[in-house]
């Protein structure tokens, strides 16, 4: 391979398949290196941004977690996947779309936008990989799946509930899927909650299955109750960085001590392997209160998680090596 073959194949490649060697510090930063475009024909995933973070109750900053999680994703594009032992996009074709404009100035317009934003991608055919943001972000997000799919089994990494008090209108990543089960657009009756250690007086008709709760009957209890309770309904995934322990993720808006460890939430998004998985987004990461990336890499790594369980279903073969 020359010089010329070399480098950004983030806006050079000619193919949405496929993989080619970059320098980890240099280079046009795409997610996993994948094309930058918006001509989404053949895609089998398109990843977007969020920068959206003015719903935010604590620290802000997550609207820059885009940008983190694609510089994070460096490494991970040099070699196969661990522990599956394949290049994923030798069999799944995924493009970055980029970020959607968020216009700050407007507030009220932003879940429409999001929603028409994640409508067209939809249209296209592509499941999407979205990062944010804030977790409000959600929202808007699982109307234009819901649209699609019908009715969904939301399987919600979290801290926290994000089931409280709500009113018409209101901007708040707290309150938001109480909202979307009230609307019908989430199932609460196959939906469940992972990693929660704050407290509401109800569970909203929720599954929830706690940090210490996880901590004691371990992951592959986890992933039984998690993947009885979704069954065969296309399940959403909304994953927020905070349901780490911020000993793992301290870039973060609301941290609470007591959560998941990397390794944890690594072997859970494994175990959804087989699911009718439709669509993702990762939230809540927030670099200004980073340290050595490490809560962009966190989250780089549970999304790529996806990623391959997208290119499992569409028949990648693990080659896997040693005592897994």
């Amino acid at each position: 391979m020359t010089s010329e073959t070399h480098g950004d194949r983030a806006f050079r490649a000619g193919s949405l398949l496929g993989s080619v060697p970059e320098m980890t510090y240099g280079g046009a930063l795409s997610f996993l290196r994948r094309r930058f475009t918006r001509d989404l024909t053949g895609a089998d995933v398109v990843v977007s941004g969020i920068p959206f973070d003015s719903s935010v109750t604590n620290r802000p900053g997550c609207r820059f977690g885009p940008r983190a999680l694609r510089e994070a994703s460096t490494q991970l594009a040099e070699l196969k996947s661990f522990p599956w032992g394949f290049d994923p996009f030798a069999t799944l074709a995924v493009a970055d779309w980029g970020d959607h404009f968020v216009d700050p100035h407007h507030p009220t317009e932003v879940p429409a936008r999001i929603e028409a934003h994640a409508a067209e991608l939809l249209a296209s055919g592509a499941k999407m990989l979205t990062f944010g943001g804030d977790h409000f972000v959600a929202y808007p997000l699982l109307r234009a799946h819901a649209r699609k799919h019908g009715p969904v089994a939301l399987v919600q990494f979290d801290a926290h509930c994000d089931t409280w008090p709500d009113d018409p209108g209101r901007l708040d990543h707290g309150t938001m899927f109480l909202r979307a089960v009230r609307e019908g657009i989430v199932d609460a009756g196959h939906s469940v909650q992972v990693g929660l250690r704050t407290y509401n007086d109800s569970d909203f008709g929720f599954e929830i299955l706690s940090s210490p709760w996880i901590h004691r009957e371990g992951v592959a209890r986890t992933i039984e109750a998690v993947r009885a309770r979704v069954g065969d309904k296309p399940v959403y995934v909304s994953f927020d960085i905070d349901v780490l322990d911020p000993a793992f993720a301290p870039g973060t808006g609301t941290p609470v001590p007591g959560g998941l460890a990397s390794w944890q939430a690594l072997e859970l998004m494994r175990g959804l392997r087989g699911l009718n998985l439709i669509g993702m987004d990762l939230v809540e990461v927030s670099p200004p209160y980073d340290h050595a990336e490490i809560t962009a890499l966190a989250g780089a790594h549970v999304a790529y998680e996806w990623l391959c369980l997208q290119a499992l279903a569409k028949g990648a073969t693990p080659r896997p090596v040693g005592r897994l």
